[in-house]
Order: structure tokens, then sequence, then C-alpha cells
């Protein structure tokens, strides 16, 4: 494309325009030019320096460019050139070279002309720039900012990965740190809320059981008492039946599941009660009249407890008992002599000393001995031994113990079941093994009441029960004076008497008499004593009529001709 266009199409010079740029919608923009122009300079594009006056390297004097004249007035206004080391002084500039905008004179070769007129309004030049100083310049290179010094956001930093690792290992950290003050100050609270729940507690109890300090004896005494009355207790009786010389022992199991405590609770056979017909009655006698059923009852009427049921205990499975717990360790207080032994003074079959132990043959022995001259009451102790040797040795899962039971095989009582009875006497092997568990005897008077004792220390306190003996006008009292020569007849006979359901007096001793007798006073008491003389072992020849003793209704006299052996 040619830079100018002919507008009269014949070569007419006066018409002729030149493309001196575009305006802003990018439409050429025209210029006409004058019929004189100089004559153009080929375009150089490694002119020389002195041509142009620029010195890269500021080492001389240096000239300016030709000024451009949009204006076309011909007239080239000189600007000091700019020196940017401050060398030298300005110099006047040269003529601008015409604006090309396509270059065409660069490929053509041809240098685009410059319009001589086109323009009146001259092109001011600017003051001289004063010289610059050193110092000056060194102080605005460094104050100034360059672009180079700034780091942007959006610039990628080869560090940046380990400054956000940072910042989550920081902000991780100080999250744990937080976590664990809030987990420490919720474990604090809750060790303040139990610490206080526990001295409520303690104080509440104290105050339950009339121990808190402050309190008056009387009120601690009656907070007492409630307490013992508010306890819970398990009771079962065992009866043991001697299937070889005759007789009983009775005691009661008793589980104390408030205190958890145990105790074997022994009952003497002379213990007044009532049977069934309302008459007074001994609790051998009614053992043996009334069977198990009854005598619960008549002992629940008397000791004022809750009998839960009955455990009949013959020898036999006592022996089988003993056997499968792997025999018993308790301290004997006698030597019990072999009951198969033909001959007197042979070796015992239980030695007396501490922790022997038993097998169940040797257990059954020492469980229904009883000494010559001893009290009832040594025998059952005994027997209260080897029912807590049992229990320690008993097992205290409710499963193993109930398997022990069913193995024995024996007829229970339709109250207490095999699976009741095992899971009872687990409880009971607990705690006889870990120390909980006593022995207490049920203090009896020679009547067969109950003392103020026994309503204190064992029906009170360990049944929670009330003492409660029968009317004893009902019982048929026997007077026993012994004239026999034998001391221990005395005993003999009121046990005998006792079991018998009758009302033991002691008469005391006397001269000896050759044959025993039985009065009586009353007619209507000539029945009572012939059943006296029979459970004595007299013959009914014995029994007349005649002064009985005092507060008697039968009086006894022992002769030589007693023999307690024969006494049925």
């Amino acid at each position: 494309m040619n830079d100018r266009y002919d507008a009269g199409y014949g070569g007419d010079q006066d018409n002729q325009y030149e493309l001196v740029g575009y305006d802003e919608y990018g439409r050429p923009v025209y210029q006409q030019v004058a019929p004189q122009q100089a004559p153009q300079q080929p375009y150089d594009p490694y002119a020389q320096q002195q041509d142009y006056g620029y010195d890269p390297y500021a080492t001389g004097p240096q000239q300016q460019p030709p000024a451009y004249d949009p204006y076309g007035t011909g007239r080239q206004p000189y600007a000091p050139s700019y020196d940017p080391y401050g060398a030298g002084t300005a110099q006047p500039a040269a003529p601008a070279a015409p604006y090309d905008p396509y270059g065409h004179s660069a490929r053509s070769g041809q240098q685009p002309r410059v319009a001589e007129q086109t323009a009146h309004v001259p092109q001011q030049a600017g003051p001289a720039e004063p010289e610059r100083d050193d110092t000056e310049d060194s102080a605005r290179a460094e104050r100034d900012y360059r672009t180079e010094q700034f780091a942007f956001v959006e610039q990628p930093d080869g560090d940046s990965e380990d400054v956000i690792d940072w910042l989550n290992f920081t902000e991780n950290r100080t999250e744990r740190r937080e976590e664990a003050k809030r987990r420490a100050r919720s474990r604090l609270v809750a060790l303040v809320v139990v610490l206080a729940l526990v001295a409520v507690g303690g104080v509440g109890y104290l105050w339950y059981a009339g121990k808190l300090p402050g309190l008056s004896d009387s009120g601690a005494k009656k907070g007492t008492a409630t307490a013992a009355g508010a306890q819970n207790r398990d009771v079962i009786v065992v009866h043991l039946h001697d299937t070889a010389k005759g007789g009983t022992s009775t005691a009661l199991l008793v589980d104390n599941t408030t205190t958890k405590q145990g105790t074997t609770v022994l009952l003497p056979n002379s213990l007044s009660l009532t049977d069934d017909t309302g008459n007074a009655t001994t609790l051998a006698k009614s053992v043996e009249d009334d069977g198990s059923s009854g005598t619960r009852d008549a002992l629940d009427t008397v000791l004022g407890t809750n009998i839960e049921g009955t455990w009949r205990l013959d020898t036999p499975y006592l022996q089988n008992l003993v056997d499968l717990v792997g025999n018993i360790d308790i301290d004997t207080n006698a030597d019990v002599p072999d009951p198969s032994a033909k001959k007197k003074g042979s070796t015992p079959l239980v030695h007396r000393g501490k922790d022997q132990t038993l097998s169940g043959r040797m257990a059954v022995a020492y469980a229904t001995y009883r000494a010559s001259g001893e009290a009832e009451n040594a025998q059952l102790e005994r027997f209260g031994q080897v029912m807590q040797g049992v229990l320690r040795k008993m097992s205290s899962d409710p499963t193993g113990a109930t398997t022990t039971v069913q193995t024995l095989a024996q007829i229970l009582d339709p109250s207490l079941t095999e699976k009741d009875l095992g899971a009872f006497l687990a409880k009971l092997a607990d705690l006889a093994k870990e120390g909980d568990y006593k022995t207490a005897l049920l203090p009896v008077q020679n009547d067969g009441t109950l003392s103020a004792q026994a309503s204190a220390s064992v029906v009170k306190d360990v049944l929670g029960g009330t003492a409660k003996s029968p009317d004893q006008g009902s019982a048929v009292r026997v007077s026993v004076q012994n004239a026999s020569g034998v001391k221990d007849n005395t005993e003999k006979t009121r046990v005998t008497l006792v079991n018998g359901g009758f009302t033991f007096i002691d008469g005391g001793t006397s001269a000896t008499a050759a044959t025993s007798k039985v009065v009586y006073s009353d007619a209507a008491d000539k029945d009572n004593a012939t059943e006296v003389a029979k459970t004595l072992g007299l013959p009914p020849s014995s029994v007349t009529k005649g002064q009985a003793g005092a507060n008697a209704d039968v009086s006894v006299v022992l002769g030589k001709d007693y023999k307690p052996s024969s006494a049925s």
C-alpha cells in the first residue's frame, strides 16, 4: 500500500496527501504534501550515534534526533537531550523523522518525507533539565522502591507449603492444648461431684446408724434400733437327725443381706413351743410329732422370725456333704471315740486340737458326740462348728452349690427346692470365707423359756424378732429330786423331760433311795404322771398318789433302779 494518494488522479503535485496516522476510531488521517519538499534521507536502522546523538555509554558529546513536528511547520524546536548519567550538557535536538505506522520506509528502503508545513502551532521546547548530583541520585535510589522489592500473593513462593504446614501444626497444637484443658476441667468437676456424693452418703449413713457425733444417746439408740429393725434377713431352719443314736439337733441359718453378716443360731431342744393344738411342747418333741411345717410355724411364733424353709439333714447326708466339699478344717474341743470300735480305750476317731481335718465320717461323729456329764448344749455347739466348717468349703457360686445339693440326692421339704437351697448356701459360703460369719447359742432357761439375755442378744439383734415364750400354765410341771447317787442323772432327766414336752423343775438331791417313784396330787394329773413315768423309762407301778412338790404338778424321785439309757 502506498503512503500517499493522488486526489486529482493526474499527477497533480498540489493535490497529493500523505498518511500521517489514525484517529481514535481507527480511521486513517492524511495531510496534504507541500509542493516543495526537502530531499528525503534513506532510513538507516543502524544509523551512527553521531547522527542522532545517542551514546548508550555516554562517552562523548551527544546529539538529539530530529524532533517530531506534528503541525508540519518545518520548524524543529530544540530540546535538551536526555543524559541518564549527567555526563554532559544538553544539546539541541535534531529534527525528528516523520511517523510511519506501517514501517513502509524501512521495507522499501526509502526514508519518509517530513511535512514542511501542516500546522502553524510551534512545538515549545521544555526547560532544560538541571544537572543532577551523584549524591542526590544515590539517595533517591535508596529511597525509591522498585518492583522487584515486592512479592505479591499471586507470585508463587517456594516456601509457601512449608509456611502452610507450620501454620497447620501450630493450629493443631493449640487445639490439642485447649482440648486437654477442657478434659482436665471436666475430670476435675466429675471428681468434685463424686467426692461430694461420697461425703453426703457417709454423713447420711452415720445419721441413719445413729453414729453421727452430736446426737444424744437416746437418739443414737433409737437410730440403731430402727436400723436393726429395717435390716433384711433370709432364714432357714436345719434339723440334724441322728439315725444311729436317735435325737435331733436344730439350728437357724441366717443371712443378713443388709449388714452382710451370716450367723448360725443354735436352738436347744428344751426351747418351749406351742403345738398345733395350742398346748405347750418342746422343740425336740415338736420335730418328732409335728414335723417340719409345724415346728417352723411354732419357731416363728416364739422368736418373731420369718423362716423361709426347712432343711432336714440326716447324718448319712451330712457325711456325704462333708466328703463332697473336700473335708473340713475345724478346732475340735474333745477326743471323740470311734462309734464302730468294739473295745473302749481305742484310738479316738477325732483328736482334740486346732485345725483338725475331718472327713465325712469323722464330722458326723464329732457333731453328734456328747461326753458323759456334759450339758446338751455341748453337743449342739459341736454341730454348729461342723456346719460353719462345711460353709467355708462350700462353693460361693450358686450353680456350683446347687450341684452339690443335687448330688446329695436327699429328699427336701417342699418349701425349699434344691435351687433355692443351693443359692442360699452359696451366699453363706461367701460370708464364711470372708470372715463375716459367726455362731450364736440361743440362751434358754431351765423351764424352756427365753431369758432376757436371749431377747436382747440373739432374738432382737441377730434375728430381728421379738421373743414371746408360750404360757407355762399349759405345760405339765415336773419336779425332779435325785436320790440315785449319780449326779449326772439330774441333767439327763431334765433333758429327757424337756424333750418330752414337760417343764423341768430342779428338786435338788437327797439320800439314796432303792426305787424310783412318780407322785401326783390331783386326780386330774394321774395321766400326766403315767406319761412322765413312761418318758423316763420307769414302770407304771412307780406312779402313786401323794403330795407333789411345790409349784409342780408331778414329782419324781430318782432311785438306784433308774437307768437313763433305758428311758424312751
